[in-house]
């Protein structure tokens, strides 16, 4: 696979491009996302070609989490394993994936559509904790993706969930009574079919969560440069 050059400089494995707005509307309807939106199929169409008037190449078409949560987007993965497709899964001890909430800073446009500019699946952090990635992200003048503008990245280019590199989405948290942050973080990756994920699943894309301390070498951090409507 070509390379190319992080954020911060270092060489790692490109990831493939995102198609035109226009396609990633088609995609999204096909898939049924409209309909777990509430929206109908003409008016997602209508509002991505919008969006493509003012947004750059590259820009990531994305529903509203509000809209089409977590929890709905995950059983839409596929990857490819022997034996044929394995379907995406949310892991069964975050069955509260869908209170996972954006950060402070963190604030996608109020609309049913929107774009993130510029992704980067920020393999060059890679075995940083999201503790030390969160402030190198916002050092960079970029912003930490949400757990569902991840899923949507890998809806439109499954590849981007790749087998020892995936990625974090640290820009969705779960915030407690006492206002204080859970500790998980939520994350993409490719099941190795051990544990409660069962060995049918080996291969799937999964939702998952790692502790804010802790680092993996599989796992970047996900981010863009804007969000804009």
């Amino acid at each position: 696979m070509p390379e190319t050059t992080t954020a911060a400089g270092t060489a790692a494995p490109s990831v493939p491009a995102l198609p035109h707005l226009a396609d990633q509307a088609e995609r999204l309807v096909a898939l049924g996302v409209h309909t777990i939106a509430g929206l109908g199929a003409d008016e997602l169409r209508s509002a991505a070609a919008g969006l493509a008037a003012t947004a750059p190449a590259g820009a990531l078409l994305v529903v509203d989490p509000r809209l089409a949560p977590p929890s709905a987007l995950a059983p839409l993965l596929r990857l490819p394993a022997r034996g044929g497709e394995r379907e995406g899964f949310v892991v069964v001890d975050m069955d509260d994936v869908d209170r996972f909430a954006p950060i402070e800073g963190v604030h996608p446009p109020e609309s049913a559509l929107y774009v993130v500019t510029d992704l980067d699946r920020g393999d060059d952090m890679a075995n940083w904790s999201p503790d030390e990635a969160l402030p190198e992200i916002t050092a960079r003048g970029r912003t930490p993706l949400l757990l569902a503008e991840g899923l949507h990245w890998a809806l439109q280019v499954p590849a981007v969930v790749e087998r020892n590199r995936c990625f974090m989405t640290i820009g969705s948290r779960l915030r407690k009574p006492d206002g204080r942050l859970d500790t998980r973080t939520p994350a993409l990756w490719i099941s190795n079919g051990t544990g409660r994920d069962g060995r049918e699943r080996r291969g799937a894309p999964k939702v998952g969560w790692c502790w804010a301390g802790n680092r993996h070498t599989w796992l970047g951090f996900a981010s863009g440069a804007a969000r804009q409507r």
